[in-house]
C-alpha cells in the first residue's frame, strides 16, 4: 500500500524544484572566454606552486630528519586522523607566503575535517619549520582557526609538537599569543570539546595548550610538556633533571595527571584521538540538508572563462550562480529593481541559501534592496552567500541627493546585525565600502574565500593615483605655485604600484585577510563544506536591527 493516498500526479513536489533554472548565455568559443580561461589558469598555476610550498614544510632536509626520528610528518598525522575518504579543507594555507621572516603556512597546518563522523577544526604544528615555533602570523592564523571553531560550535583537535614562541620575535607574539589559551577555556565553558594530541615538545606557553584542553593524549618517549626545560630549571633552581623526568609522557600520565591517555606511538595517539571524538555523543543542532541534491546544469569548468582576469571588466553574476547552486535553480528577488545587485534563493548541496551577488556598482536602489533581502533571509533563518565583485557605491551630486549614503548605511546595518551564517566569496573586485556592504572580513562572515583574480583595496591603483593628482594640483593652485610634473608623476607611479601590489590576492591571503584562495571550479564544494559546518549550531535569524534612516 502506498503511504501517500493521492494519485502519482499529485505526489508532493519539493518547492525548491519549482525554482526557475538559470539559462546560460556564455559563448565558450568566444575570444574573451578563451583569454579569461588562459589568464585564470596561469594564476591557478601560481596558486598551486604556492600551496606546494606550504605542503613542503621545512623542506627536504628537515622533513627527512623528522622522518628519520621515527615520526610522521604533520600532514600525515592529519591524513590519518580524518575519516578515510573524507575531506580536509585547509584554511589560511598561504599565511606568511612571501612575507619576510615567515614560512608559507606560518608553521601551522589548519582546516576542517571529519573525525569519527564529526566535523572538527584540526590544527597541527608544522614541526619541520623551526621546530614548530610560532611567529606572529602563526598566532594570527591560530586565532582565526579558533574563531571558526567558536562561531560554528565545532570540536577541535590539536596535533602538537612545537617549540613555543619564536623567541627572537617574542615582542610581536607575547601579548596576542595569550588569546589562544583564553579561547580554549571559553570553548570548554561553551561545551565545545577540545582534544590535544602531543607528539613532541610543548614548552613554556605551549605547555598550556594541553593544560587547557579537555582531553589530552601524550606519546610515550616523545611528548615533553613543561613550563621550563632542564636548562632553565637548572639556571633558576640549581636542580638537575632530564627531559623525561621533568615533563615526559609517562610522568604526566602516571604522576601529574596532565595527560589523560598514554599512547604507545604516534599511530596509537591518533587512534585514541579518534576514539575520544567518537564518544563525544556529538549532534548537529542545525536543520539537515534536503535529501536529494541536484548537480548544476552547467559545468564548473566554465567559471575559468566567465571570471574576468581584469577586474575592471564586468561579468554576469548569474552565470556564476548557475554553476554553483543545485540544479542551477534560482528564485530571483526584485529582478527589475536595483538590477546591479542580484538577490535570490537557491540550494547548495541541499542547504537553503539566500544569495547576494554584484552585477555592477551599487546604486541607492541596490542598498535598499540588499537591506530588505538580508532581513527576509533572517526572518526565515536562511544562511546568506555573498558573491563579491564590487568597485563600491556610486558617487556624484545626483546620487548624494537621492540619499545613497542612507541606502548604503541601511545595507551595512543589515549586514552588521544579521545573525544567520554568512559566507563570502570574493570573485572579482572588492573595493571601498562595497567590501563592507557585501560582508567583508570586518563583518564577521563565518568564512571568506577569494578567487585568484580577486583584488582588494580602498580603491583601484589608477583611481587612487588620479585622486592624489587632483589633490596635489588643487593644493598647488591655492598656494599660487606651479606643479612639479616630474615629482608628481613619480609619486603617482609609486602609489599605483604600491596599491597594485597590496591589492593582490596573494598579498591579502598571506596576511590572513581571508581563509584562502580557491580554484573557482571548487567553489561549490567549498560552499557545501562550510554550509555543513555552519549548521553545527542552530541557524537562527533576527528581527532586531539598528535605526534605518529613511
Amino acid at each position: 500500500m502506498r503511504e501517500d493516498p493521492r494519485p502519482p500526479s499529485q505526489s508532493p513536489v519539493d518547492p525548491a524544484e519549482r525554482y526557475p533554472v538559470l539559462a546560460s548565455r556564455i559563448d565558450v568559443r568566444s575570444e574573451a572566454f578563451a583569454q579569461n580561461r588562459d589568464a585564470n589558469l596561469k594564476v591557478i598555476a601560481k596558486l598551486d606552486a604556492a600551496l606546494a610550498k606550504a605542503r613542503a614544510g621545512g623542506g627536504p632536509k628537515y622533513n627527512e630528519r623528522h622522518v628519520e626520528a621515527g615520526k610522521l610528518l604533520p600532514r600525515e598525522r592529519v591524513e590519518r586522523l580524518i575519516d578515510e575518504g573524507s575531506y580536509f579543507l585547509e584554511l589560511a594555507a598561504l599565511a606568511g607566503h612571501e612575507v619576510s621572516g615567515h614560512a608559507t603556512g606560518a608553521s601551522v597546518v589548519g582546516g576542517l575535517g571529519i573525525v569519527s563522523g564529526v566535523e572538527c577544526v584540526i590544527t597541527a604544528s608544522e614541526a619541520t619549520v623551526k621546530g614548530g615555533a610560532m611567529s606572529e602570523l602563526s598566532v594570527v592564523k591560530s586565532g582565526r582557526l579558533s574563531d571558526i571553531a567558536e562561531a560554528n560550535g565545532l570540536p577541535s583537535v590539536s596535533l602538537i609538537e612545537s617549540a613555543g614562541a619564536d623567541l627572537p620575535n617574542q615582542s610581536k607574539i607575547f601579548v596576542p599569543g595569550g588569546r589562544g589559551f583564553r579561547d580554549l577555556t571559553r570553548r570548554s565553558e561553551a561545551r565545545t570539546p577540545t582534544v590535544c594530541l602531543v607528539f613532541g615538545s610543548s614548552t613554556a606557553g605551549g605547555a598550556y595548550i594541553p593544560g587547557m584542553s579537555d582531553y589530552v593524549v601524550m606519546v610515550k618517549k616523545q611528548a615533553q610538556v613543561y613550563l621550563g626545560g632542564p636548562p632553565l630549571v637548572k639556571m633558576a633552581t640549581g636542580e638537575e633533571t632530564t627531559h623525561e623526568e621533568l615533563g615526559g609522557a609517562e610522568m604526566h600520565s602516571r604522576i601529574s595527571g596532565a595527560s589523560d591517555y598514554l599512547a604507545e606511538n604516534e599511530l596509537d595517539a591518533i587512534r585514541l584521538g579518534r576514539e575520544i571524538v567518537g564518544h563525544l555523543n556529538w549532534k548537529k543542532q542545525g536543520p539537515p540538508p534536503r535529501p536529494r541534491v541536484e548537480e548544476p546544469k552547467h559545468s564548473s569548468e566554465d567559471l575559468l572563462g566567465i571570471a574576468s582576469a581584469d577586474v575592471r571588466i564586468p561579468f554576469d553574476a548569474r552565470e556564476v550562480i548557475a554553476r554553483i547552486v543545485d540544479g542551477s535553480r534560482f528564485s530571483e528577488f526584485k529582478p527589475l529593481y536595483g538590477p546591479e545587485l542580484v538577490c535570490g534563493w537557491a540550494h547548495i548541496h541541499g542547504y537553503p541559501v539566500g544569495i547576494l551577488a554584484n552585477n555592477g556598482i551599487l546604486f541607492t536602489a541596490c542598498g535598499n534592496k540588499g537591506a530588505q533581502f538580508i532581513q527576509l533571509c533572517n526572518q526565515s533563518s536562511i544562511p546568506i552567500v555573498f558573491l563579491q565583485n564590487i568597485v563600491g557605491f556610486m558617487v556624484g551630486r545626483k546620487y548624494e541627493e537621492e540619499g545613497i549614503i542612507k541606502a548604503g548605511a541601511k545595507m551595512i546595518n543589515a549586514v552588521s546585525n544579521s545573525t544567520v551564517p554568512a559566507i563570502t566569496i570574493m570573485i572579482g573586485a572588492s573595493y571601498g565600502a562595497g567590501n563592507y556592504a557585501m560582508s567583508g572580513r570586518a563583518y564577521a562572515p563565518r568564512f571568506v574565500f577569494t578567487w585568484p583574480n580577486h583584488r582588494i583595496a580602498v580603491m583601484g591603483g589608477k583611481q587612487l593615483a588620479g585622486v592624489l593628482d587632483i589633490i596635489q594640483r588643487e593644493a598647488a593652485a591655492k598656494k599660487g605655485e606651479a606643479v612639479d610634473e616630474t615629482k608628481l608623476g613619480v609619486m603617482k607611479q609609486m602609489v599605483e604600484g604600491q596599491v597594485e601590489m597590496e591589492s593582490d590576492p596573494f598579498f591579502a591571503s598571506a596576511r590572513v585577510w581571508d581563509d584562502g584562495i580557491i580554484d573557482p571550479r571548487d567553489t561549490r564544494s567549498v560552499l557545501g563544506i562550510t554550509l555543513s559546518v555552519s549548521h553545527t549550531l542552530p541557524v537562527e535569524g533576527t528581527t532586531r536591527w539598528g535605526v534605518f534612516r529613511h
